[in-house]
């Protein structure tokens, strides 16, 4: 969780100016009238100067949302540093500033700017050969199996609860009727079905007990995970078609840009004399 709020920033940086800038705007207008500085601010507020930079900034995150570059949006992100350079004057005239809890949030948002684009960059840095990609693809397969299962299960807190849902199956009880007595919310009431999944979604206990079951069979002893304890049938089973390596090698790249991400945080902090 941690490591999540540091690791979600890392591509907070990365939206391109691939559209025409406020800047390119501005050169335009400048090749038509000579006397029209290329530098000339996006707006001038109570003497204060907003920089084509930041409404760049802003701009290049609109669309990076996926919104079109058109002379609206322009207005629009002007009208909005606008209105935001005269509450953040008013805010600083008022003292606002000084405030101990003020102060900390703006240390906080500091600290997430560098952040993110640190984090962004050293992400960019990382080179990866399709070697090692391809590597990655196959072990991800291996993982994932040679088949999918439709399994269902019943989840309860103890292995002689588990026991008894056994010994009702054994008597001809029905799986769905049993599976409403689960304390899984997202399957008691489907019968305990949880849809066509590979053995990699499940924990490791669940996994091997389910790849071993035939089909329309059940487990006749319980299954203990970190959860509680299951009892598990198998469905339905089929031969799982992964898709190529072409298709998700973009997918694989940013794993193994975030695993790497992850560990040089990790790597820094036991470098760090913390007390």
């Amino acid at each position: 969780m941690k490591r999540a709020l540091l690791t979600a920033s890392l591509f907070a940086f990365s939206a391109a100016f691939a559209a025409p800038s406020f800047a390119q705007t501005a050169a335009k207008e400048a090749t038509a009238d000579v006397a029209k500085p290329v530098a000339k601010p996006v707006a001038t507020v109570n003497g204060k100067a907003i920089p084509v930079s930041r409404a760049d900034l802003l701009l290049a995150g609109q669309i990076a949302q996926g919104q079109a570059n058109t002379p609206e949006l322009q207005a629009a992100v002007r009208e909005e540093l606008v209105r935001r350079e005269i509450l953040s004057q008013e805010a600083v005239k008022k003292g606002v500033g000084k405030k101990v809890e003020v102060q900390n949030q703006l240390e906080l948002a500091r600290q997430g700017v560098l952040i993110g684009a640190y984090l962004n960059d050293f992400a960019t840095a990382l080179k990866f050969s399709d070697a090692d990609v391809k590597k990655e693809y196959e072990t991800i397969r291996a993982t994932l199996g040679e088949k999918e299962y439709k399994a269902r299960h019943i989840l309860v807190d103890s292995e002689d609860e588990a026991k008894g849902i056994i010994a009702k199956l054994k008597k001809g009880e029905r799986f769905d009727d049993l599976a409403k007595a689960s304390k899984d919310p997202g399957s008691k009431e489907r019968g305990g079905d949880l849809g066509w999944a590979n053995q990699a979604t499940y924990v490791p206990a669940f996994s091997a007990a389910l790849v071993k079951l035939e089909k329309g069979k059940y487990t006749e002893a319980p299954v203990q995970s970190n959860f509680g304890w299951h009892v598990i049938q198998l469905d339905d089973s089929r031969e799982l078609n992964a898709p190529a390596f072409d298709e998700v090698k973009p997918q694989i790249l940013q794993g193994m840009r975030q695993r790497a991400v992850e560990k040089h945080i990790l790597d820094l902090r036991g470098k760090a004399k913390i007390e």
